[in-house]
């Protein structure tokens, strides 16, 4: 009889769980039927809602370290948005998700994309990830192209799926393309605090994605770590790109290229690396995937 009661138990438990497991999967799906639109910010009210967004997901969700301002605001702002270009996808179906665009009744920014063309980094005293590299060599090397930084990427939770992020590339992708940007950098990060517990990753890079001396950029001296944490043989592919952010992972497979160092960013609580993407390095495949037709 006890053995019986015990199994009894167990069904229970497990249908229990099961049952719990398809609520969280019925609330992590994207909305359905939504009316997506990818378009620079056109106002400073659509660029508060970009950063009112991105404080949503970098200091609400994510670890990222308010100061007063920024809590009181509760908007992630810098002075680098006032010369960026803002990317937004909004929705105009009315799901209520995201950050409604005062004055309208239906449209919501439900993911961003921060721009920084090279003119505007150079008039204004320059990259926004400058801070942790030193870009300089990278920009004198090569003279006659032109560079846009990426950055301040972030997808509102609901919609953090493939199809969002492919139409928030599409519209990068397209103001790449009318621009004639030759290449893109920035920073991507790991959301960790100690360099120690993304060793596999980071020496993954190392050993596989590490710039060409040509597209090498390093970190600046006194926030330097290094990258090289475990020799090539000691290293599980699998797992360490499993333990990559997706965004990252987006970027090598577009045929980017990893900078020799990394950078632990206290603000937002994260571990930077820096990207270089040659535009020539993009496949014709994802060339066509991401130009809207």
């Amino acid at each position: 009889m006890a053995n019986f009661y015990q199994n009894i138990k167990k069904y229970i438990n497990i249908k229990y769980n099961e049952q719990t497991l398809s609520i969280k999967l019925r609330f992590s799906k994207e909305p359905q039927n939504v009316d997506l639109e990818a378009r620079l910010a056109k106002t400073k009210q659509e660029i508060k809602a970009a950063q009112q967004l991105r404080y949503r997901v970098f200091y609400r969700e994510l670890s990222a370290n308010p100061n007063l301002i920024t809590r009181f605001t509760r908007k992630d702002k810098d002075t680098f948005d006032k010369i960026c270009k803002h990317m937004l996808v909004i929705d105009n179906s009315n799901k209520k998700k995201g950050v409604l665009l005062i004055g309208k009744k239906r449209e919501n920014v439900v993911g961003t994309y921060r721009l920084l063309p090279q003119r505007e980094a150079e008039i204004n005293g320059g990259f926004y990830s400058q801070d942790e590299y030193d870009i300089a060599p990278l920009l004198k090397r090569h003279p006659n192209k032109k560079f846009l930084e990426l950055g301040r990427s972030c997808v509102f939770k609901t919609y953090r799926k493939k199809s969002t992020i492919e139409f928030l590339w599409q519209g990068v992708w397209s103001y790449i393309v009318d621009n004639n940007f030759d290449v893109m950098i920035g920073c991507a990060s790991f959301h960790a605090h100690d360099p120690s517990e993304i060793a596999m990753p980071l020496s993954f890079l190392y050993h596989n994605s590490l710039a060409p001396e040509i597209w090498r950029v390093r970190a600046n001296e006194s926030r330097y770590v290094s990258m090289n944490m475990l020799e090539k043989d000691k290293i599980n592919n699998k797992e360490a790109l499993k333990m990559m952010p997706p965004l990252l992972k987006g970027y090598l497979r577009l045929g980017a290229y990893i900078g020799d160092g990394a950078v632990i960013d206290k603000q937002f609580g994260t571990i930077d690396v820096f990207v270089v993407m040659p535009r020539s390095n993009i496949q014709k495949k994802f060339v066509d995937k991401f130009t809207t037709k």
